[in-house]
């Protein structure tokens, strides 16, 4: 029996496929090598649009946020150095304070409720593929064995298995001149500011939480994690190899070399499983292709960054919600023609805007006189509010626009669905409420309905809600969304002529299929 698709890997990325796809009506199975969620800490939140996309399929409470989620709107970081995102009218830049395995566990959960099979201690070790299926072969606890599928997909992290099967490339720079120090600790709670949450480092200005210090010797950052003892990391360039064990006294050597003072750590109280780690090199690397046959590759299996951790996962997991759907409409028979190929497109699009925040971000942070004077210059800039708000919309993720194939696109076209509440008989929603069943969405305020019945005949693939505008008014009067949440056509006419409503026609049409 041939399944409709095989995911290689159970991490982040790999599960929130596996959900998609289930929304979709395709059936998955994961394979995933750990016997049991892995412990290690990675990741420790999500920030940028990531974050409104777990909103948008129901998932920010049940990780630990509050709906509906808030934007950061007073300072962040490019660089180690400060963003006002008090001088924005609106913040693009949303975080969210939640660890990977954490992420991994509500996905996990998520996943078991759509009926999505996850083998635990099973890993890929061959695929041979053809025009109808790809067959791979598992090694398991109970016995090795062949699986066939219709799509297979690569999940499984930077050293994807995945990706070297299928004989695709992996190009990209590696950075072996820097030195991560990172410790979970305990820290006298005198050097802790009560209101602010700082840490008050002797000899230097207080060091905000979360947002990394940059001094001409190297970098340091605090991070207070609620309900878990703060992590104290370190960035040295051209550190003397060293083979033994990551220890606590070469963490306070490494300290006082980048601040230039002592800080007080002791060992951490009350972590099952606390960080203590060394880590010597990094990479930015992008895959030469995302896609071979009916294999494909998400999150760190097609792409990883030097600067580890949260850009790749929140890069993963939307690489996820744009494949799922393509995908499972392409495995239903009810696809455009080059409709899959549009994942490549517009992920590698993605993915190299990252490569270019990674990098600039990597070159600002560097230590020497050189890149002092610049971070100087650099400074100035970020007082202007078009420099800042550039620079959160890279860090959101918010500056990348999908081509929809529209001609003279309204604003909203190719972007992340936009904030909106509406007024039901039933009372007032959210749009992101709307979209938790991952189907196209037609939304029609224009209060006749005339929208809405453009699209009549795709009505049994496209939810077609009719409401009125809340309060603030959104700055469209119908939008339709591709089951990702990316806005495909909008309008800002109280009454669409019948050109705008053919345009509509075409491009569901595009993205959907015919009727």
């Amino acid at each position: 029996m041939i399944t409709d698709v095989v995911i290689a890997g159970g991490g982040p990325n790999g599960l929130m496929l596996a959900c998609e796809l289930s929304l979709a009506g395709v059936r998955p199975v994961v394979l995933e090598r750990l016997p049991e969620p892995g412990e290690e800490p990675k990741a420790n939140g999500l920030l940028g649009q990531v974050v409104r996309m777990v909103d948008h399929r129901g998932l920010h409470e049940r990780l630990g946020g509050q709906a509906p989620p808030l934007p950061n709107t007073r300072y962040f970081m490019f660089a180690a150095m400060g963003l006002n995102l008090g001088l924005l009218p609106a913040s693009p830049l949303y975080g969210l304070a939640v660890p990977q395995r954490q992420v991994v566990r509500v996905l996990e959960e998520r996943a078991a409720e759509l009926g999505v099979e996850i083998r635990r201690g099973h890993r890929l070790v061959g695929l041979t593929q053809d025009d109808d299926a790809v067959t791979v072969d598992v090694t398991a606890p109970d016995g090795d064995y062949r699986l066939g599928a219709r799509a297979l997909v690569g999940a499984d992290g930077a050293h994807s298995a995945t990706r070297k099967l299928a004989g695709i490339g992996f190009p990209g720079v590696s950075y072996d001149r820097r030195t991560n120090r990172t410790a979970h600790v305990t820290i006298p709670a005198d050097l802790v500011d009560p209101t602010t949450g700082a840490l008050t480092v002797p000899g230097r200005d207080p060091v905000p939480p979360f947002l990394p210090l940059r001094t001409d010797h190297g970098g340091f950052s605090y991070a207070p994690f609620p309900g878990h003892p703060p992590l104290i990391s370190t960035t040295e360039w051209d550190q003397p190899e060293t083979d033994g064990p990551m220890s606590l006294d070469e963490l306070r050597a490494s300290v006082r070399r980048v601040l230039g003072a002592d800080l007080p750590l002791d060992p951490p109280v009350g972590e099952e499983h606390p960080v203590l780690r060394r880590l010597t090199s990094g990479h930015t690397r992008v895959a030469d292709r995302f896609r071979d046959g009916r294999v494909f590759l998400v999150g760190d299996a097609a792409h990883v960054y030097a600067e580890g951790g949260g850009p790749g996962l929140n890069l993963g997991l939307q690489d996820a919600v744009n494949l799922g759907w393509k995908l499972a409409a392409t495995l239903r028979g009810d696809a455009p023609a080059g409709l899959l190929d549009s994942y490549e497109t517009e992920r590698r699009q993605a993915a190299d805007r990252m490569v270019t925040n990674a990098r600039a971000q990597s070159a600002l942070s560097a230590p020497g006189g050189d890149v002092t004077a610049l971070r100087e210059l650099f400074t100035e800039l970020l007082g202007q509010r078009d420099v800042v708000h550039h620079l959160a919309e890279l860090l959101a993720g918010a500056d990348v626009r999908y081509d929809m194939g529209v001609a003279e696109p309204h604003p909203a076209v190719g972007r992340f669905a936009p904030e909106a509440e509406l007024d039901t008989p039933t009372g007032t929603v959210r749009l992101a409420e709307l979209t938790r069943g991952a189907r196209p969405l037609l939304l029609d305020l224009t209060g006749n309905g005339a929208v809405a019945a453009a699209l009549a005949e795709w009505k049994d693939r496209v939810d077609l809600v009719t409401a009125r505008p809340g309060t603030p008014a959104p700055a469209f009067t119908a939008l339709l969304l591709r089951p990702d949440c990316y806005v495909a056509w909008a309008t800002d006419a109280p009454h669409p002529d019948p050109a705008e409503l053919a345009s509509l026609r075409e491009t569901a049409r595009r993205w959907l299929g015919a009727p």
